[in-house]
């Protein structure tokens, strides 16, 4: 079979199963499996495909028509112009949270100590040591299969200044002695009456863990705020990603907490993204 016969294929069995972008996941896929790029579709599609691709990328379009996350059959996602390894553990990066990192990277820090609470996959303090100069960071998550990959990712993208501890948020950071520049989080923070409402790829295939904040979203940004003050140096700051309704609970959670000059940064869908404040103690 030509390569553009089986691209065609396999875009209209995802349509027919209703995905949103059934032409991009169909190409995307296809390039996965016989390691192209998107110019052969355009200039190479009267190529052939072996037997062995062809078989390989049928099963994956049928696993992507039952909701599979894409990322999940390729194992990757690109984050801040890295790839980073993802699967069922941890939470698939978004483009939202670049908002996060490149605000923080607008400011042009250097040499900090951070703090990534909540880390997953580790896309949001590995993003930011790569792109700073002398920098050295620890990622916290409860989970260590999700650690387990964070740590994958490290080592693919040669960092060797991130240290990744299991632990229910500041349980086990008592030995932490040295105060942190930065404290970031992207923390669980949807409401959870309303994670039966969300895609299908992500309540079946997304750990619940990664997406529930309790009965007001609110559970993870009011624990860390509590505690952050007593890890965080004075003059160093907590961010937040945040849910485009919370920029105001969270800005009042931060200055009840000891913070000022609390900032809001809204994504490019003109939503509220980001919330941040410096500690005064």
């Amino acid at each position: 079979m030509k390569y553009q016969e089986l691209y065609q294929n396999g875009w209209r069995r995802l349509a027919a199963a209703d995905i949103e972008e059934a032409q991009l996941d169909a190409r995307l896929l296809l390039e996965y499996v016989c390691k192209t790029t998107r110019q052969d579709l355009l200039v190479h599609g009267d190529r052939e495909v072996t037997a062995q691709e062809q078989e390989c990328y049928v099963n994956l379009i049928e696993r992507r028509s039952r909701r599979l996350p894409l990322q999940h059959l390729t194992g990757e996602q690109e984050f801040m112009g890295l790839s980073f390894r993802v699967n069922r553990h941890v939470l698939i990066p978004r483009q939202d949270t670049e908002i996060l990192v490149e605000e923080i990277l607008r400011r042009g820090y250097d040499n900090l100590r951070i703090l990534d609470m909540c880390t997953g996959s580790g896309c949001i303090l590995l993003s930011l040591l790569h792109y700073s100069n002398a920098s050295s960071g620890i990622g916290v998550d409860i989970s260590q299969e999700a650690l387990d990959v964070a740590a994958e990712n490290a080592q693919r993208l040669g960092l060797e200044n991130a240290l990744f501890l299991k632990s229910s948020l500041f349980e086990q950071m008592e030995e932490q002695t040295e105060q942190f520049d930065l404290i970031v989080s992207n923390p669980p923070y949807i409401e959870s009456s309303v994670i039966p409402t969300l895609m299908e790829e992500v309540k079946a295939h997304e750990p619940l863990e990664a997406l529930d904040g309790g009965a007001d979203g609110l559970f993870f940004y009011k624990e860390i705020t509590r505690e952050a003050g007593r890890y965080l140096r004075k003059g160093g700051q907590l961010y937040y990603e945040i849910g485009y309704q919370q920029a105001e609970a969270v800005s009042r959670l931060l200055r009840e907490h000891g913070y000022g000059e609390i900032e809001v940064v809204k994504d490019y869908a003109g939503l509220d993204r980001v919330v941040y404040g410096t500690y005064h103690g």
